[in-house]
Order: C-alpha cells, then sequence, then structure tokens
C-alpha cells in the first residue's frame, strides 16, 4: 500500500479564513523550511479569496508604479489618465511614460474599438465525413434554439453565432458570445456545455470535448486575426517631428527606418504580427488590474505601424486583434487590483470598453518609446541607468 501523501491541509470548507489560512502558511514554512513574513503581510479580505485561488497562505507583492500623464480620446476613454504598471523590471514605467508624454504633447492617443466577443469551441466526432458535413449543415437552423438553452445559464452572456468548421470527420463548432464587461470564459463554457446538450438530443451529434484548443484561448495564433477572441481595439496618434525629437530624442525618418528594419527581421522568425514589446505593458496593467494574466498570450498578438507623413510627422498606431479585459468578474475585485482600476475610472459593469482604449493607448505609448530607444541608441543605457537592481555581495 501506498503511504499517505502530505497533502496541503484544505481546512473546513477549503480553509479561507484568516485563522486557516495562518495555519496552512505555517504548515507550508514546517515543510519546506522558508519563511514566508512577507507573503503572510497582506490586506486582501482571504475570504474573498474564494473562487480566485485554492490552498490560499496569502499573497504575491509586486512593485507597482504608475506612469502618465496620457491622455485618451475614445469613444470610451476620454480624458487624462495615471496608468497603474506593477513590473519588476526596471526602466519599464519610465519608459512608458515616455511615450505617454509625447503622445499627451501630440494631442492625446485617438482609440477605438472595432469588435468585442468571445468564444468557445468544443469539438464532436462524427462515424464518417458524410455524418459530420451534413451536422454542419443542419446547425444554423438551430440556433434560436441554441440562443434559449445557452443564455438559460447566464445573465449576461449572449450568443450571437455559431460557426461550424469540418476537418475530416470532425467538426468544431464555435459558439461567439457576448460576455459584457466580463473576460466570462467560465461562464461561457458552461452556456456551450449546456448548449452541447441541446445538440445531442436534437442532432444526434456524439459527445465530444468542451475544449478544441481552436478558440485561441491563452494561445498566440494566426486565427486571431479573423476576430471573435476578446476585443479588437486600435489607438493611433500623430506625432509631430518637434515632439519626437524633444521627447524621444531622435528623428522621425530613423523610427520609420527601424520599423522597416525590424519588420523584416520579425518576418524572418515568423512572428504572429509584429510589435515591440506589448507584452510588457499588457503584462505590468494584468498584474495590477486584476486580469487573467495568461491572457496576455493572445492579447499581445497585434501590429504596431509607424510612418511618416508627407508633412514630416510621424503617425503611430498600435492594432490589438484580441484583447482580453474586464472590469466585473475575475480578480478585479479584489484589493489592490480595484484599487488600481479605480485610478483609470474602471470599476465595475459599464467600464470594459473604457478599460481597452486606456490599455491600447499605454500599449501605443510603448511602442513608441521603444523605437526611440533603439532609433537614438538610448536602451541599453535607460537599462543601465533605471533597470539594474544590482544585488549586495552575499
Amino acid at each position: 500500500m501506498h503511504e499517505p501523501l502530505p497533502l496541503v491541509p484544505r481546512y473546513r470548507k477549503q480553509g479561507y479564513g484568516r485563522a486557516d489560512v495562518d495555519r496552512r502558511r505555517a504548515w507550508v514554512e514546517a515543510r519546506t523550511g522558508a519563511r514566508l513574513e512577507h507573503v503572510g503581510a497582506f490586506s486582501v479580505d482571504s475570504e474573498a479569496m474564494r473562487g480566485n485561488v485554492e490552498n490560499p497562505l496569502g499573497t504575491v507583492q509586486t512593485p507597482l508604479g504608475v506612469a502618465g500623464p496620457l491622455d485618451v480620446c475614445g469613444e470610451h476613454a476620454q480624458g487624462r489618465f495615471y496608468v497603474p504598471l506593477a513590473t519588476t523590471e526596471g526602466a519599464l514605467v519610465r519608459s512608458y511614460e515616455r511615450g505617454m508624454v509625447a503622445l499627451t504633447r501630440a494631442g492625446g492617443a485617438q482609440a477605438r474599438i472595432e469588435r468585442d466577443e468571445n468564444r468557445v469551441s468544443p469539438v464532436f466526432t462524427f462515424d464518417d465525413v458524410g455524418a459530420a458535413v451534413d451536422f454542419a449543415r443542419r446547425l444554423p437552423a438551430e440556433l434560436e434554439a441554441l440562443r434559449r438553452t445557452a443564455e438559460s445559464t447566464t445573465r449576461h452572456g449572449r450568443l450571437l453565432r455559431v460557426e461550424p468548421e469540418t476537418v475530416g470527420r470532425d467538426v468544431v463548432v464555435h459558439f461567439v458570445y457576448s460576455t459584457g464587461d466580463a473576460h466570462g470564459m467560465n461562464m461561457i463554457v458552461r452556456a456551450t456545455d449546456e448548449a452541447c446538450r441541446h445538440l445531442r438530443e436534437t442532432l444526434g451529434a456524439p459527445r465530444g470535448y468542451a475544449l478544441s484548443g481552436a478558440s485561441s484561448e491563452k494561445r498566440a495564433s494566426g486565427a486571431l486575426w479573423r476576430g471573435g477572441k476578446g476585443k479588437r481595439v486600435t489607438a493611433g496618434a500623430r506625432v509631430p517631428g518637434a515632439v519626437v525629437r524633444s521627447v524621444l530624442h531622435v528623428e522621425v525618418d530613423a523610427v520609420v527606418d527601424l520599423w522597416h528594419r525590424t519588420v523584416v527581421a520579425q518576418l524572418q522568425t515568423g512572428t504572429i504580427g509584429y510589435n515591440g514589446h506589448l507584452a510588457n505593458g499588457l503584462t505590468a496593467l494584468f498584474i495590477a488590474c486584476g486580469q487573467d494574466v495568461a491572457n496576455v498570450t493572445n492579447s499581445a498578438v497585434g501590429v504596431t505601424h509607424l510612418e511618416r507623413l508627407p508633412d514630416g510627422d510621424l503617425y503611430a498606431s498600435v492594432t490589438l486583434v484580441a484583447l482580453t479585459v474586464a472590469t466585473v468578474g475575475g480578480g478585479t475585485g479584489l484589493g489592490t487590483s480595484r484599487e488600481c482600476l479605480a485610478m483609470l475610472g474602471c470599476v465595475g459593469s459599464g467600464q470594459a470598453g473604457k478599460l481597452a482604449e486606456i490599455v491600447a493607448a499605454t500599449c501605443l505609448a510603448g511602442e513608441l518609446s521603444m523605437a526611440g530607444a533603439l532609433a537614438s541608441g538610448e536602451l541599453a543605457a535607460a537599462h543601465e541607468a533605471y533597470g539594474r537592481n544590482r544585488p549586495e555581495a552575499q
């Protein structure tokens, strides 16, 4: 017989009370020999962690900086913002702030959301190609029934359409939803599970797999370009040559030349899209504002475009094709996450569009600053000045 494994203590109903969290942390300290003093020094109500984490023993603290001012001229975000960025990468906040200053001096960044959807893509396997194609052909007629069934499980999710895709004797069915201000992945997985039950009862669909991977949830893929995964949002600005010179310390022609050379280099590597460092700003914002950080993988798929206008000004834009952000649900209501969202005026319902436009404008600022640092040759010096946390000799 196997000896009982030393499982992490559950304590009653998973043990979210402060006393249980403290006992669990002490158990881990005894098992590992680590001192978890800072992990245990948290201000979040431990009971509020239920639904966000299992076996809680405290919180992780990440340095939080603020960058700004950032002027945004969007349909949802309008005004001046100071953006919270949680990171341990020195020079990142200063870099984004420099780009924000350039955008604000240029009159601000325009931002627009073109599409806002989320999807779940189960897969069904039939006996043969004929049965698979027949199922796919019959599916559109079931849309209204599928909509009623799926939406019976949620107050916020709306089924917009279904898109069958046949490969051999498999049929991937994309269930495409509007999820409001929530990321809503758990919500629409449940709704889709109920819809699949309807398909089994009415169309004789076999039991398949709820997640096929075709939705590109937390994956970077070329399929993201066709939309349906998160918010497709674009931010852009005309930046006068004088601002480029004074803030970025470089000429417009040098920035555009850099763009051309690095586009070619990224094409050679098979990069999906083109960007300087979208993942940097996205990750820092996601950590600060309680977003699902793993969604940086799909959210960072996009295109940065830097071009010289006939009058010599620079036009800079960033298009994010699968940005996944929320202002309700998940970790958005926890302690510091709520406070950081409050800094942006993005707490609660009706604010996800605003947050998305701020995120896109922030990414644009980071791309501008990175381009300036590379084109001027300042990148290494900037990291030397701001990004070196040299440990003392032990």
